[in-house]
């Protein structure tokens, strides 16, 4: 049974892949690489990165997977308010990681 694509198509739709991938990151920076954006936007800019921490990480330590409902008791919630301390108070993300690691075997090793 021969594919249904040859390589030349394979190839084809991988550089396509690659060009719609990477086109929308090259772009702004381009774009905006010798321009001086305003201090609003820089400062604005700046929040993204952490509101999407936020979004990606603080459902899935207040909530239990299924069914979706709040659970103030999950041991990942009471393990990360520690290891937030410790990233709060070093600054350091080796040092926050271990913590996180340790505290969590911790939890599971007394829970």
């Amino acid at each position: 049974m021969s594919p249904a694509w040859s390589t030349g198509e394979y190839l084809l739709l991988l550089g396509g892949m690659g060009l719609v991938t990477y086109l929308p990151r090259a772009l702004p920076l381009l774009v905006l690489s010798r321009r001086r954006l305003p201090e609003g936007l820089v400062a604005w800019l700046g929040l993204i990165p952490a509101a999407l921490l936020a979004a990606l990480v603080v459902p899935s330590l207040l909530a239990s997977p299924e069914p979706r409902a709040l659970d103030l008791a999950r041991r990942e919630l009471w393990v990360a308010l520690p290891t937030l301390a410790v990233a709060w108070k070093t600054r350091s993300l080796g040092g926050t990681v271990v913590a996180g690691m340790l505290l969590y075997w911790l939890a599971g090793v007394l829970g």
